[in-house]
């Protein structure tokens, strides 16, 4: 785990292989924040890295609705509508059993981390640690 996340209590995670509903087997909040996608299998990858929610500069939170739930089921990625068909799909393109996603919200009552901030800070070490960003960000 990034320490940068230890500060955020409201947290979660969920596995989803190709079987499932991406829909039933997410547990993610409709608050704002951020979440993680490994790829499991004999080692654990971290894979991708997103966000939901932005901050006005008046301090307010601008969410959308579903928040982190709608943003992990319903996203858009690989140039088709919705992870819940998107991610099973690219699965069986790169031969990856299972997913494990934690999500983190990071904007709440308690905490005040504007999440593309800690988006940025999550996908930084890695690239700091690796050279480049997840395999399934295309870009930041």
């Amino acid at each position: 785990m990034y320490k940068e996340l230890e500060k955020f209590k409201v947290t979660n995670q969920f596995s989803f292989t190709i079987e499932d509903s991406l829909a039933e087997v997410c547990n993610a909040s409709d608050g704002s924040g951020v979440f993680l996608v490994y790829a499991v299998g004999d080692s654990k990858e971290l894979i991708m890295v997103g966000s939901t929610g932005t901050v006005q500069n008046n301090g307010a939170l601008k969410a959308k609705n579903g928040g982190l739930y709608d943003k992990i089921v319903e996203g858009h990625q690989f140039a088709k509508t919705g992870r819940k068909y998107s991610w099973p799909a690219q699965m069986k393109i790169e031969d990856i059993t299972a997913l494990e996603v934690v999500w983190y919200e990071t904007f709440n009552t308690d905490s005040k981390g504007i999440p593309t901030a800690v988006e940025g800070v999550i996908l930084q070490n890695f690239f700091d640690e690796n050279g480049r960003l997840p395999r399934w960000n295309v870009a930041f």
